[in-house]
């Protein structure tokens, strides 16, 4: 057993200063002030004075076999590690595939899921990738949702996007309509998660198909919704139907504000709450390990960076610093929004039953301290304590 004596914590609302106890298993109580004296268990005590307490966060949309590709083979972008995600707070972790469905495929990506889940974190996927139709793992979507239990989703479908496979109508509601019914069958969330270019249909699959169809807007996740301003002043109005929408964080927010005219998270957020957009239906991703690509006006290439798990806590820590937006609704974008999307339970919360997920952050700064995953303490005091067995071998 563990417990974190007189910390902030944030479930994500705030609940003032408490101990919290748990285990490996999940958390067994959340009060002002737990009395073990009496008990004579042997319980490991991390002071949480100073500190906030947070559930671990929640990153939907990773590329975690890596991603790239569109300047040819040397672009290709590596793998991630386990501390890339533990050292940015990541303690659960959604695997996609993005524009090369096939250099990448379904069996390397379900095995890295199973790797990292080995090495400590909790991991899902979404079977397929930019194209469709959809490959997928057996002879059919739904079958993946029955018979996968990684599998949660299907994406990112990529729509309005020089990259995609320019689906049809048709093409596009088939495999929403078996992604849902999937999703039915198996007790899973069947989202639909939607790449969103720079295109000038932006959203207009998914309206045509909510429109021509009975698939409810809540079967859609579209990300990269803050692309451009026009994409996200699209989003903003599909939000406002009640639709979800999902940011991509940025390391460098100034840089892509800039570069690609990217409406940077902090800003887009405050114009969400000024708008009175529910905050339960917004979250934020990092496409890590994805590439970020710059194409001229000619969709040339003529670059690449990676994304990267850090973004998340750097666009919290602006959001309510520099915006002064309440950091219990920033922190939802992170953490119980993504859980109650993708149906993921145990995840996304401080309570009673749910999993040992923690970050610990300095109550001033926002900065990462401590990140425990399933109830083993991955990072501790902003150092590494816990290597997975490929990074152990290489140190």
């Amino acid at each position: 057993m563990t417990i974190i004596r007189q910390a902030d914590v944030y479930a994500p609302e705030y609940l003032g200063v408490k101990d919290v106890l748990f285990t490996r298993e999940s958390i067994l109580a959340i009060e002002d002030h737990i009395d073990l004296q009496a008990t004579g268990l042997d319980v490991h005590e991390i002071d949480g004075a100073n500190k906030i307490l947070t559930p671990g966060f929640i990153d939907g949309h990773f590329h975690i076999l890596g991603g790239g590709g569109e300047g040819g083979f040397q672009n290709r972008t590596p793998e991630v590690t386990l501390s890339q995600l533990t050292s940015a707070g990541v303690t659960s972790v959604v695997g996609c595939l993005g524009t090369d469905g096939e250099g990448r495929d379904m069996t390397a990506l379900i095995s890295k899921a199973r790797g990292l889940e080995a090495e400590g974190i909790s991991t899902y996927v979404y079977v397929g990738s930019y194209r469709l139709p959809v490959k997928t793992v057996t002879d059919s979507i739904i079958k993946d949702f029955l018979t996968v239990d990684k599998i949660i989703g299907i994406g990112e479908i990529a729509i309005s996007d020089h990259r995609s496979s320019q689906p049809s109508f048709e093409e596009f509601t088939r495999a929403v309509a078996d992604a849902r019914v999937g999703g039915m069958l198996s007790g899973k969330a069947g989202i639909i998660n939607v790449h969103l270019g720079d295109g000038k249909a932006r959203l207009t699959l998914i309206e045509e198909t909510l429109a021509k169809t009975e698939i409810p807007i809540t079967q859609f996740w579209p990300t990269h919704a803050n692309r451009t301003q026009e994409v996200f002043d699209a989003c903003v109005a599909y939000a406002k139907r009640g639709g979800y929408i999902d940011f991509t964080g940025s390391e460098d927010p100034d840089f892509w504000e800039e570069m690609d005219g990217e409406v940077r998270f902090s800003k887009g957020l405050k114009r969400l709450l000024a708008e009175g957009v529910d905050m339960n239906n917004v979250t934020m991703t990092s496409d890590g390990q994805g590439s970020l690509p710059y194409f001229n006006e000619n969709r040339e290439f003529i670059g690449l960076g990676i994304g990267s798990s850090k973004s998340l806590l750097i666009n919290i820590k602006e959001a309510v610093l520099k915006e002064d937006i309440p950091l219990e609704i920033a922190l939802r974008t992170i953490t119980k929004n993504p859980s109650t999307i993708l149906k993921l339970t145990n995840k996304g919360e401080l309570a009673v039953g749910k999993d040992a997920d923690f970050c610990l952050l300095d109550k001033e700064t926002l900065d990462l301290d401590t990140v425990i995953a399933k109830g083993q303490t991955m990072v501790q005091n902003k150092e590494i304590m816990v290597y997975g067995t490929f990074e152990r071998a290489l140190n």
